[in-house]
């Protein structure tokens, strides 16, 4: 069934590619954490496994939140690893070292990368796309990885 929420079909479209874009980005840093998660050795091996545990279940969140936005546009969210890999900017973590700092710097990197590209998209989707709800669905979004990412590199300094 068509989707007619007052946004013309070719905007739900442009706004449906950025967020499976988005949605890829956050699978990959989800994976990413839950390998810290899984991974983390030291003096600190519990705090950290812990810390990344609550973290990874924050993005298990909004990974299912951002897939049910796209299909409430009326789109079809990605869910296999081939699209993943192919849709995101970020890369697949090849550390040196399994340390809590080494990964906490990776994702930190990770999420400042997510922040930048969801505030370059604000605007377009509430001004170009008229596409105010997921203007703020995405606002809300970047507020959420400015807090993860404070407390990672609150943990860096």
């Amino acid at each position: 069934m068509k989707t007619s929420i007052g946004i013309k079909n070719v905007n739900l479209a442009k706004v449906a590619e950025v967020l499976v874009a988005t949605l890829a980005d956050e699978f990959i840093l989800c994976t990413k954490t839950r390998k810290a998660h899984w991974n983390v050795e030291g003096a600190d091996f519990y705090n950290k496994h812990l810390f990344f545990q609550a973290q990874y279940e924050q993005l298990d969140t909004i990974i299912d939140d951002l897939a049910e936005r796209i299909r409430i546009l009326g789109h079809y969210a990605p869910a296999t690893l081939r699209e993943y890999l192919s849709l995101t900017h970020l890369s697949e973590s090849h550390l040196e070292s399994n340390d809590s700092l080494t990964y906490m710097k990776e994702l930190l990197s990770d999420h400042e990368s997510i922040i930048i590209h969801l505030r370059e998209n604000i605007e377009n989707f509430a001004v170009e796309f008229r596409d105010a709800g997921t203007s703020d669905y995405i606002t809300g979004l970047l507020e959420t990885h400015e807090k993860m990412a404070w407390m990672l590199r609150s943990h860096l300094k």
